[in-house]
C-alpha cells in the first residue's frame, strides 16, 4: 500500500460517522477500498458495499482481495429472503445491489443494527432522490452509530451543477470532505520521489491525416457557431476543446433538456453531429486508414440526408483525404486525376495482382464514356505509429542484448524478478489485435488484407442489392465484375454518392481478387489431387491442401510462397471461424491469404496469431530484427495488468491520464524496480490536446472543490443522529396559532400513518424514496396488477415519458390498463415528467387536429375512449407525484397487502367466492359477449351488471334488454340473434 492511501484511511477513520473521499482518477481507488475492507473487524457487525454500476471497479476490488482471509460475496435477488437474512447476520463483508437492500430494509427483514458500515463506491452519481440516499436514511434512522464511507474518482462529476459536493454530503449525512488531487503534497512527494524513466516520442502525422484533422476541426467549429446562434446554450461551454470529451454531450443535453421539445430539427441534429465529429477525431489516431474510410462510407449512407455537418464547407475534404490514404485514380495514359501530387507514386503505390488486366478491363468498360480509362492505384498508407512502435521494440531488444553480454551475472539475478515482457497499452481490443498482427507480420500485408476485405465488402453490398432486383437477361457471370459491361445507375447501389467510374474501378479490382482466389484455389487442388474430382467439399479440400503444402519441401520459389501464405491464412481463419459462415469462406480466404509476397524464407511452423502473453519474436522477414516478448493490453478491460505482469518497459500507444497515474502508483509501490515508459503521441494532434486538456480539467475541478470546501456551511446535526422513523426532509408547514386554538383548545389530531403498496420493480425509480420522505410507509411486494396501490379502490400505473412511448409501441400499456380496469374501481395512469424538463409532451405547433397513428396524443385519446373509467394524472415531478398521492389517499381506507398480492394471480384451488384472483373473472365469456350483435363498448358493462351469466342473458325479455342496452334497436338485434333457429339439412 502506498503511504497516501494509509493517510486517507487514517483521516476517514478519525470520524466514526464516515466521510466523502474525492480522489484523482488513476490513484487506484480499488486498492483503497480493498484496504478498507481488510481493516474491517467481524466483531463490529456486517460491512456492506453497494454494487457499482460499473463492473470494472468491482472486479478490481475482488482481485486485490484474493489471497487474503476475507472473502467478499454478493447478495442478489437470486437468494431467498431467509438466506439473505442469515447472510446479513453473519458479520461478514458483502456486495449488495441497492434495490435488494432497500427492499429488505422496508420489509423489515434486515435489522439496521446488524450493519456496522456502508461503503458507497460511486458518490458522484448520488442525489437527494437516489436509492443510495434512501438506504442511508433508513439505516441512520434506526442505527445512529452507522459509518458511511463514500468514494469517487471523478472530480469533474462532483462539480457539475450547483454545490454538488455539499448536496451529496447532505443526502448521506456525513460532515467530512476529503480531497486528494494529484497535486496534493503527500501524493506528489511519493509519486515523484523515484519516478520512472519517461521517453516522449512525438510521431509526425501524414499530410492526409493533418488535412483530415484540420477539416474535422473546421466542421466542428462551424457546428458550434450554429449552436451559438440558437442562444439556448451557455457560450462558455461551446469550445472545440470541450467538444473532445464525452461529457460535452452531457453538458449540452443538460442545458437543452428543459426546452428540448421546443428545439427545431436542425438544433437537435447539431447535438448529434458534434458527437459524430468527436468520434471522427478519435478514430483518426486510433484505427488504420482502410477502417477509417469504411467508417466514413457508413456515415455517408446513414447521415447523408439528415446531418448538418456533412453539408459544411470543409466536410468534402474529410472524404477526399481519407480516400487518398487508401487509393487514388489515374488515367491509363498516365495523367493524374489528383492535383498536388508532384512526386512519383512508383515507390509508394502498389498495384494489385493482375493490374495490367484490370487496366484493360476497366478501359474496355469505360471506353464508351471516356477516351482513357481510370486505373486504380493503391496507396495503403500505414499508420505512422506502427513503424515507430516496431523501431522502439527493436531498440529495447538491442539494449537488452547489450546488457546481457556486458553484465551476464547481473542479468541472471534480475531475470528472477523481471519477466522481460514489454507492455503495450492501447485504447481497445480491436487496436490490440491489429497492432499484434503488425508486429508479427509486415504492416503492408496487414493493410493489404484490410484493403481486400474492404473491396470484397463492396461486392457483397452490390450482390445484396442486386438480389432483390429482377434477374438480368444476360448470361450468368456477364457484367462489370468480369470487366465487360458497365453497370447501369439503377443497379449501382452507390452511384448516387460516388463517381460511377471510380465505383466501377473498385468493383473491377474486387472482381480481380475474387477471380485470382478461385484460380489459386483450383491450382492448389490440382497440386494436391492430380486426378481428384472438383466436387469435394470445399472446406475439407482447403484445409487438406494447406496442410499438404506445408509438408512439401520447396526450394523457396513462387509456389512455396503461396503455400506458406495459405498455411498462415489457415491459422487466421481457424481463430476467427466462430464469426464467419461457410458462405464467406472463399471471401475470407481471399482477404487473408492470397496477396503479394514481399519476403522469402518465412517459417511456416510458428503460429501467426499468438496469445498476448506469448513471445512475438516472429522472424518472417529477412530484414526483421529480434523483438522482445510483447503483451498488448486494452485500457477498457478490467484486469490489473501492472500487478499481474510487473513489466519493466511500458509503451503507452494511446495516452490516457488514468493509466499514466496507475503507472506512477505502480512505480511508487515497486521503488526498487527500474521502469521505462514510452509515450507515443501524434505531433500537433487532438490526441495531445485531449490528454493535456483532461489534466487541466481535473485540476480545475479540484480547485473548485477546494474553494467550495473552504466556504461550506455544514449543519451540526448533519451526522443523521436526529433522524426519526417518520422523518421528512421537507418539514411540514406549521399551522397558525389561531387555527390551533379553534381545534378543541389546541388538541393535536391523531395522525394515522399512510401506507402505499409498491411493486418491487418500482424501486429502480426514485418515487418510493420521495414518498418515504413525506412520511408514508412503503410496503414492497410483487404486484401482478399496477405499480402502486393507494387504497382498496385505487390502483396506479406509473409511466415516465420514455416508458410511455415504449409501452404504446409494444402494446404493453393496453394490457396493463385492461387488467387494472378489471380488478379496481378507480384505475389511474400516472404520467410523470422529469423535474428538470419542460412540463409538456410536444410544442403546440406539433399537435395536429386529426387523429394520426403516430401521435402520442391520439393514442392517449383512443386509450381513454376504450377505457372510460381510466383516470389520467399528469405530474410535473417526483415531489408533485407525492403530493398527488397524499391527496388521493385522503378519506380512503388503507390498502390490504394480502389482497393486493392475490390480485391477478392464478389460484390452485379453483374459483373462490369474493376473491380477486384471475379465475374469478371469466375473460372468455366477456369476449364472447362483446362479439354478439348489438353489444358495443358502451353497453356491455351494463349487461354484465344486469345478468350473472350468458345463460341468464339468453332468457332476458326484450324490455329488460332495452333497459340494459340503452336502445330498442340494439335489444331487438340481440334478441333476434338469440332466437334465430339453427339451420339443419332435414
Amino acid at each position: 500500500m502506498v503511504r497516501f492511501h494509509e493517510q486517507i484511511i487514517g483521516d476517514l477513520l478519525e470520524d466514526p460517522n464516515g466521510g466523502l473521499v474525492v480522489l484523482s482518477s488513476g490513484l487506484y481507488l480499488s486498492k483503497l477500498i480493498s484496504s478498507m475492507v481488510l481493516l474491517h473487524s467481524s466483531s463490529r457487525g456486517t460491512l456492506l458495499l453497494l454494487s457499482p454500476s460499473n463492473p470494472r471497479l468491482k472486479s478490481l476490488i475482488l482481485h486485490h482481495l484474493t489471497g487474503h482471509k476475507i472473502t467478499v460475496s454478493e447478495i442478489s435477488a437470486d437468494f431467498p429472503a431467509t438466506h439473505r437474512l442469515s447472510l446479513y447476520a453473519s458479520n461478514s463483508v458483502f456486495f449488495v445491489t441497492p434495490r435488494i437492500l432497500v427492499v429488505d430494509l422496508l420489509s423489515r427483514r434486515l435489522s439496521p443494527t446488524l450493519i456496522a458500515g456502508l461503503l458507497i463506491l460511486t458518490a458522484h452519481s448520488l442525489s437527494e432522490t437516489s436509492t443510495e440516499a434512501f438506504i442511508v436514511r433508513l439505516l441512520r434512522s434506526l442505527n445512529p452509530d452507522l459509518s458511511v464511507f463514500a468514494f469517487s474518482d471523478r472530480p469533474h462529476a462532483m462539480v457539475s451543477g450547483f454545490a454538488k459536493a455539499e448536496r451529496t454530503m447532505k443526502c448521506i449525512y456525513v460532515r467530512k470532505l476529503h480531497l486528494w488531487p494529484r497535486f496534493h503534497v503527500h501524493v506528489s512527494d511519493e509519486l515523484e520521489r523515484d519516478p520512472p524513466a519517461v521517453i516522449d516520442v512525438r510521431v509526425p502525422m501524414s499530410k492526409c491525416m493533418v488535412g483530415i484533422q484540420r477539416s474535422v476541426l473546421e466542421v466542428m467549429d462551424a457546428c458550434l457557431k450554429e449552436m451559438r446562434k440558437t442562444n439556448k446554450v451557455d457560450v462558455e461551454d461551446l469550445t472545440v476543446e470541450n467538444g473532445l470529451f464525452k461529457s460535452f454531450d452531457e453538458i449540452v443535453r443538460r442545458q437543452l433538456d428543459p426546452i428540448w421539445h421546443t428545439l427545431g430539427k436542425k438544433t437537435k441534429q447539431l447535438v448529434s453531429d458534434l458527437k459524430t465529429l468527436r468520434k471522427l477525431l478519435d478514430y483518426l489516431v486510433r484505427y488504420d486508414a482502410v477502417t477509417y474510410l469504411k467508417y466514413l462510407d457508413t456515415l455517408r449512407v446513414s447521415e447523408s440526408f439528415r446531418s448538418v455537418w456533412i453539408f459544411a464547407e470543409s466536410s468534402y475534404k474529410i472524404f477526399e483525404y481519407a480516400k487518398k490514404r487508401v487509393y487514388r485514380f489515374v488515367r491509363s495514359d498516365g495523367v493524374k486525376l489528383v492535383s498536388g501530387q508532384g512526386k512519383s507514386v512508383a515507390g509508394k503505390k502498389r498495384k494489385s495482382k493482375g493490374a495490367d488486366k484490370i487496366e484493360e478491363e476497366v478501359g474496355g468498360a469505360s471506353s464508351s464514356s471516356t477516351s482513357s480509362a481510370l486505373v486504380l492505384e493503391e496507396v495503403l498508407e500505414a499508420a505512422p505509429k506502427w513503424k515507430v512502435l516496431r523501431e522502439i521494440l527493436e531498440e529495447i531488444e538491442e539494449e537488452r542484448q547489450k546488457q546481457a553480454l556486458s553484465r551476464e551475472e547481473l542479468m541472471v539475478e534480475a531475470e528472477e524478478n523481471d519477466t522481460g515482457i514489454v507492455l503495450v497499452a492501447c485504447k481497445d481490443e480491436c487496436s490490440c489485435m491489429q497492432l499484434e498482427e503488425c508486429i508479427l507480420d509486415n504492416p503492408q500485408k496487414v493493410m493489404r488484407e484490410e484493403w481486400e476485405k474492404y473491396l470484397l465488402s463492396k461486392v457483397e453490398l452490390r450482390d445484396l442489392h442486386a438480389r432483390y432486383k429482377k434477374k438480368p437477361k444476360d448470361p450468368k457471370g456477364f457484367g462489370i465484375l468480369d470487366g465487360v459491361v458497365p453497370i447501369t445507375p439503377a443497379q449501382n447501389a452507390e452511384a448516387s454518392s460516388t463517381n460511377k467510374q471510380e465505383h466501377d474501378a473498385l468493383l473491377a479490382a474486387a472482381s480481380e481478387i475474387r477471380k485470382q482466389a478461385k484460380m489459386d484455389y483450383v491450382v492448389g487442388e490440382d497440386l494436391q489431387l492430380h486426378d481428384g474430382s472438383r466436387q469435394h467439399e470445399k472446406v475439407k479440400g482447403k484445409v487438406r491442401t494447406k496442410k499438404g503444402a506445408a509438408n512439401v519441401p520447396s526450394p523457396g520459389g513462387k509456389d512455396n510462397n503461396r503455400n506458406e501464405k495459405a498455411v498462415r491464412n489457415d491459422i487466421v481463419e481457424t481463430s476467427d471461424s466462430g464469426n464467419q459462415g461457410k458462405k464467406d469462406e472463399i471471401n475470407s480466404l481471399v482477404a487473408g491469404g492470397f496477396c503479394e509476397a514481399t519476403s522469402q524464407g518465412a517459417s511456416v511452423d510458428k503460429p501467426i496469431l499468438q496469445k498476448h502473453n506469448q513471445e512475438s519474436n516472429y522472424m518472417g522477414f529477412g530484414s526483421a530484427k529480434n523483438l522482445p516478448p510483447v503483451h498488448f493490453y486494452a485500457l477498457e478491460s478490467d484486469q490489473p495488468i501492472l500487478d499481474i505482469l510487473k513489466p519493466s518497459v511500458i509503451i503507452v500507444y494511446h495516452p490516457d491520464m488514468t493509466f499514466v497515474r496507475e503507472i506512477e502508483v505502480y512505480k511508487a509501490e515497486n521503488a526498487s524496480k527500474k521502469l521505462k515508459v514510452y509515450f507515443l503521441f501524434y505531433e500537433d494532434s487532438t490526441e495531445v490536446q485531449k490528454f493535456e486538456a483532461s489534466i487541466r480539467r481535473e485540476n480545475g475541478a479540484f480547485e473548485s472543490l477546494i474553494r467550495q470546501k473552504s466556504m461550506m456551511m455544514i449543519p451540526v446535526d448533519q451526522d443523521g443522529r436526529c433522524l426519526g422513523l417518520s422523518s421528512s426532509v421537507e418539514p411540514q408547514a406549521s399551522s397558525s396559532q389561531n387555527s390551533i386554538t379553534r381545534k378543541a383548545g389546541g388538541r393535536k389530531e391523531i395522525e394515522k400513518e399512510m401506507q402505499v403498496i409498491v411493486d418491487m420493480r418500482e424501486f429502480m425509480s426514485s418515487l418510493p424514496n420521495v414518498l418515504h420522505q413525506r412520511g408514508m410507509r412503503i410496503i414492497p411486494v410483487t404486484l401482478e396488477v399496477g405499480d402502486y396501490i393507494l387504497s382498496p379502490l385505487i390502483c396506479v400505473e406509473r409511466k415516465s415519458i420514455q416508458d410511455l412511448f415504449m409501452s404504446f409501441t409494444s402494446g404493453r400499456l393496453y394490457n396493463q390498463v385492461e387488467t387494472m380496469v378489471r380488478y379496481y374501481k378507480i384505475p389511474v395512469l400516472l404520467i410523470e415528467f422529469s423535474q428538470d424538463k419542460s412540463f409538456s409532451f410536444q410544442s403546440a405547433s406539433d399537435i395536429s387536429d386529426d387523429v394520426t397513428p403516430n401521435s402520442i396524443i391520439s393514442k392517449l385519446s383512443l386509450l381513454v375512449l376504450h377505457f372510460p373509467r381510466l383516470r389520467i394524472i399528469w405530474s410535473r415531478s417526483l415531489h408533485a407525484t407525492a403530493e398527488i398521492f397524499a391527496s388521493l389517499k385522503a378519506n380512503q381506507d388503507e390498502p390490504d397487502e394480502v389482497k393486493a398480492i392475490r390480485v391477478g394471480v392464478p389460484s390452485e384451488d379453483g374459483i373462490v367466492e369474493d376473491d380477486v384472483r384471475a379465475e374469478n373473472y371469466n375473460t372468455s365469456a366477456i369476449e364472447f359477449l362483446r362479439r354478439l350483435p348489438g353489444v358495443s363498448d358502451s353497453n356491455y358493462r351494463a349487461i354484465m351488471d344486469g345478468c350473472s351469466s350468458l345463460a341468464d342473458l339468453a332468457l332476458l325479455p326484450v324490455e329488460r334488454l332495452t333497459e340494459l342496452m340503452g336502445g330498442q334497436k340494439a335489444a331487438r338485434t340481440l334478441r333476434d340473434f338469440l332466437d334465430a333457429k339453427y339451420p339443419t339439412l332435414l
